[in-house]
């Protein structure tokens, strides 16, 4: 929900105020973008920074062999809403691409997300009857009723044969721990369609941006003064100083100086390499779901966008334990972290001229469609 007392007091001094911005928005990603394209266009002064030394944040694309690689991992835009997707076509042209993942467990090929094509590769059954029922029986046999861990969790709701191939492993090197000491709550449900689709969203728009979303961004932050390699925190006070706002899509935590305690993320290590053929695993996204193969997924970024270069780019991701000075990407969402992710929150409702805004800011893994709409909608708060 909006902070409509800060959203007053905002507007309140950015009208008296004869600084040389409106508005400092610190971090050049999503947020940061859609939020200083709002403001442009509304007349206001505005200044973005990023300690970074490019734009667009976690959807960063770089192109290599003519491929628009995604530094930070796989970005594939999906939404339901039609305002969204609209205001994305202002600045992108975005094609045709599916999310259709598949699994690799131990050389065996499964298609994501779980439905009558996995079915028939893990059981041989060939109707949603069969496949209904031999979920039912698993589940039944498990005899689960009140799930205390993710595994029971998740055996509660597909039986045991796709837990141990499909979830399990991966599942465990995503979050660095033992599915039995996961909280249930982690897997709410788990998608089973008994059609053979392999659609991995079920969204009504779906794409990727023919020009990579570097592009993307930097449409939206046309005509905006960018200033990248500044690090906010190091320098707050002179920064501070430039504007009657900050817009702060950081680290919450960090923001105070860690002072009630560190918050906990999942982070992710890629490897990325150029091989000398045009076709390496015929897929943009393979996840690897087996214990003894230590990365989760492989990439093969030229896929995304139906490319026909000569050569090819993959990236393979390994999960791993946030530490100070690597990038936090999955705030870890659980009892403890979410209480003192509040007293954060407590703290950022005293600062009269910050908004805290996007994954960083708000401690919660948004989609790409979620962060334009919660830029949107804080615009719509501070500008009027």
């Amino acid at each position: 929900m909006p902070h409509l007392w800060n959203a007053e007091h905002a507007r309140t001094v950015s009208r008296s105020s004869s600084r040389p911005y409106d508005y400092l928005i610190v971090g050049a990603g999503l947020y940061g973008a859609v939020f200083a394209r709002q403001a442009k266009d509304a007349g206001k002064r505005c200044l973005v920074i990023d300690r970074r030394p490019h734009i667009a944040g976690n959807v960063y694309t770089e192109k290599v062999e003519g491929i628009d690689v995604h530094r930070y991992g796989a970005h594939i835009f999906h939404t339901n809403s039609k305002q969204v997707w609209d205001y994305v076509g202002r600045f992108a042209e975005f094609n045709r691409f599916t999310n259709s993942p598949v699994a690799n467990y131990k050389g065996e090929i499964f298609d994501l997300p779980f439905n009558m094509n996995t079915f028939n590769r893990m059981w041989g059954v060939t109707t949603p009857e069969q496949a209904r029922a031999r979920i039912d029986e698993q589940r039944r046999a498990a005899g689960i009723t009140d799930p205390r861990n993710l595994e029971e969790q998740a055996i509660s709701l597909v039986g045991t044969d796709l837990y141990e191939k499909l979830i399990k492993h991966y599942t465990e090197k995503q979050w660095g721990r033992p599915c039995t000491e996961l909280p249930a709550f982690i897997i709410r449900r788990l998608p089973v369609r008994l059609t053979y689709d392999n659609n991995y969203f079920n969204a009504r728009y779906q794409g990727i941006p023919v020009d990579g979303y570097t592009a993307m961004v930097a449409a939206m932050l046309n005509g905006t003064e960018v200033r990248l390699g500044v690090d906010y925190l190091q320098d707050k006070a002179a920064l501070d100083a430039l504007a009657d706002v900050v817009i702060y899509t950081g680290p919450i935590d960090a923001y105070f100086g860690y002072r009630l305690g560190a918050l906990q993320y999942r982070s992710v290590r890629f490897e990325t390499e150029v091989l000398d053929q045009e076709n390496f695993q015929g897929n943009a996204v393979v996840n690897y779901t087996d214990a003894d193969t230590p990365y989760t997924r492989i990439i093969e970024h030229k896929h995304f966008t139906g490319g026909t270069q000569a050569r090819t780019v993959i990236s393979r991701e390994y999960s791993a334990e946030w530490k100070p000075g690597q990038e936090p990407y999955y705030p870890i969402n659980d009892e403890t972290n979410d209480a003192l992710y509040r007293q954060y929150r407590a703290l950022a409702e005293q600062e009269s001229t910050v908004v805290f805004g996007g994954r960083l800011g708000s401690y919660t893994y948004y989609d790409m469609d979620q962060v334009i709409e919660a830029a949107l909608q804080k615009a719509e708060d501070l500008l009027g």
